[in-house]
């Protein structure tokens, strides 16, 4: 198989073992590791094509948003070091207390 296999192929190679076949057979067959076939069946195991499909555009849609979320919790970190060397540190509120 190539180097980036398709949920398509990944599942099919699961299925032919479901069906009897030897692992060492398929691996050498589609030109995989055995550690990659294993890893496969940790994440793919069970799954049909709509769900691996399904599986890998969330964790794209993850990804993109843990970036997102990186970039923010930087642009806010440089925000607050500005307006503390504008302003000096935050000061406690005069006037408030809080009650035990």
């Amino acid at each position: 198989m190539k180097k980036q296999s398709s949920e398509e192929q990944i599942i099919a190679v699961l299925k032919e073992q479901e069906a009897g076949a030897k692992v060492a057979d398929l691996c050498r067959k589609h030109g995989i590791s055995e550690a990659t076939f294993y890893n496969w069946i940790a994440k793919y195991g069970g799954m049909e094509v709509f769900e691996a499909k399904r599986l890998k555009a969330l964790e794209e849609e993850n990804a993109k948003l843990k970036n997102l979320l990186a970039k923010r919790m930087l642009d806010a970190a440089a925000l607050r070091e500005l307006l503390a060397k504008m302003y000096g540190p935050p000061r406690p509120c005069k006037g408030t207390r809080h009650r035990k």
